[in-house]
């Protein structure tokens, strides 16, 4: 359910970039929290070819105050595929719920990575030997009645715990030309994560005015190839791209039709199977979090908070909510 947002980039685009100092300067990552680290290790890396960049565990007041949940130990492992990262984190402490059985792609927790494929059909065969569980009944070619998609293929599918990713190929003169590029290997990188949302001009505001995360364009995608691919019998989505100046694109998602997903848990935490985080990184750390505080944006962590471990990739950072719920962290390096 992938379109076409990396709508060139000019170089006046980039001049714009420059010279408004937009807060956030990247998306750097997205995090996900697994229920057992060795085995999600062992879906990403040998079902999946991602390679392994950095494993810590930490536990102490700091990644309390940071997570915004009491008496957390944890492993974090950060995992590249292409030049894009995740990362997978495993709450040792007690707690932590599961993924509901009765999740939907148009609930407003679901979120997604979009992993970039040369060959749709070489990647799905590859998913199949491994005996992957499927979201979509199969790989959807997008049609011509979805103009800024024609031609885009994707396929929805899930870890060992639960948790929602996309395959998408983009055909020639789609996507951003960095996938275009001639190459042996099957899976490239991440394209962008996308977001349920309930309201695309509220997460506009809050993406794009606030954090610098701008709109890049959009598609209204519907008909059966698209109710296959989310599983949702009449889906009927407004879909919007948009990029920081480097790093991820963020995708929103707006189901017109159904309008009967279930919102994102107000009690929901970071041990939380459908915890998902949007890692940002900016070198205006101090202010981004006196301009959030005053639009009364929801926090999660205690403030700003200075992470002690030499590892860690960031050096400070909190983390906040986006209208609906998800989980955004902004950090500096």
């Amino acid at each position: 359910m992938k379109r076409v947002f990396y709508l060139l980039v000019t170089i006046s685009c980039l001049v714009f970039f420059t010279t408004n100092a937009q807060i956030v300067k990247r998306v750097d990552a997205v995090g996900i929290t697994v229920l057992d680290i060795n085995r999600a290790m062992d879906f990403f890396t040998k079902v999946l070819p991602f390679e392994k960049v950095s494993e810590v565990e930490v536990a102490g007041s700091e990644y309390e105050q940071l997570k915004g949940v009491f008496g957390v130990r944890y492993k974090k492992v950060r995992l590249r595929l292409g030049s894009e990262e995740i990362e997978l984190t495993d709450y040792l402490t007690a707690g932590g719920r599961s993924i509901p059985e009765d999740s939907h792609s148009n609930d407003l927790w679901f979120q997604h990575i979009a992993i970039v494929v040369s060959n749709m059909d070489s990647a799905y065969a590859r998913l199949r030997k491994f005996n992957v569980v499927q979201v979509s009944t199969a790989p959807q070619t997008l049609p011509k009645t979805i103009p800024a998609a024609e031609g885009v293929k994707a396929f929805y599918f899930r870890d060992p715990a639960g948790h929602n990713l996309e395959l998408i190929y983009f055909p020639p003169g789609k996507g951003n030309p960095k996938w275009q590029q001639k190459t042996d290997k099957i899976f490239l990188g991440i394209d962008h994560t996308a977001i349920g949302v309930s309201k695309t001009a509220a997460s506009k505001i809050f993406y794009g005015d606030l954090l610098g995360v701008k709109y890049q364009g959009d598609s209204f995608n519907f008909g059966l190839e698209q109710e296959h691919l989310n599983n949702v019998q009449g889906a009927s989505l407004h879909i919007s791209g948009n990029k920081a100046e480097e790093g991820l694109g963020v995708e929103f998602l707006e189901y017109l039709n159904p309008k009967n997903g279930k919102p994102y848990p107000k009690e929901e935490r970071a041990d939380d199977l459908i915890h998902y985080e949007t890692i940002m990184v900016t070198n205006q750390l101090d202010a981004l979090y006196e301009k959030l505080k005053s639009k009364k944006i929801e926090f999660v962590s205690m403030g700003i908070v200075k992470i002690a471990e030499n590892n860690y990739l960031y050096q400070r950072g909190f983390y906040v909510r986006d209208p609906d719920g998800h989980v955004v962290g902004i950090f500096e390096k």
